[in-house]
This record gives structure tokens, sequence and C-alpha cells, in this order.
């Protein structure tokens, strides 16, 4: 009860938080499974790594911490890019084949030619992007 001696449901309800039905199409953001995963670079050096398991249907980008703002920002096209081949339908690995072909520009990066590499897990690739 508040010192007003009235309390409003909307200040006191447990809010549920329930995602709204129509919205974008997207890969799993998670998987305990071995992931496959490309190296996103742009002309400073490594900006994140895109990642894949066709398992779980997962596919994500993890940005490197040290590439900055740049790392974080690039994450916003490759996560529209993932998003646009899953509804086309696309398994996640195809989905980083036809990314690893995308040119890219300094702020968002490309995928480093020859660059695709396995990993035992998730925490591996983030592992990663948390690396100097």
């Amino acid at each position: 009860m508040s010192e007003h001696g009235w309390t409003s449901p909307r200040l006191s309800e447990d809010l549920e938080l329930k995602p709204a039905p129509g919205g974008p199409v997207a890969y799993a953001r998670t998987t305990d499974g071995p992931v496959v995963h490309l190296t996103v670079a742009n002309e400073d050096g490594v900006v994140g790594y895109l990642w894949a398991n066709d398992e779980d249907g997962a596919a994500g980008y993890v940005a490197r911490m040290t590439g900055g703002d740049i790392a974080a920002n690039s994450g916003g096209k490759w996560v529209r890019e993932l998003r646009a081949r899953k509804e086309r339908g696309l398994s996640p690995s195809e989905a980083l084949a036809e990314l690893a072909e995308l040119s890219g520009t300094y702020t968002t990066g490309q995928v480093v030619p020859g660059s695709r590499a396995e990993a035992r897990d998730l925490a591996t690739v983030r592992g990663l992007g948390q690396s100097a």
C-alpha cells in the first residue's frame, strides 16, 4: 500500500514480458553444440565473429570487445543479414556461406576469406570476442 492509502495495479502487478506475434524471424540465439564460425574484420582488425549450428537452428554474431563501438554496431548489420536468410529458409550454415561472400564497409567489416573454423561450443567463440 502507498502512503496515500491506495495502490494501483499498474504499479504493483508483476509484468510478464511476452514476444509479440509477427516479430522478426530469427535463428535461435544459443546452442550447446559445436559451432562453425567466421571472422569479420575491417582494415583496422577483427570486429567480430559470425557463428552457426545447424542442429539447433542457431546463428548469431559476437562482437570483439576490443573492437569498440564499430565492433558492437556492426552486429546490427550482421543480425539483419542473418534474419533475411532465415526468412528465405536457409539453414544457419547456408546463411554463413552466403554471408562469407558479402562485401563490407569499414563500419561493418566483412568476412575474412578462409577464416571458417569450428569450435566445440558457443562459449569458445564468445571467448574469442573477449580476447585482446
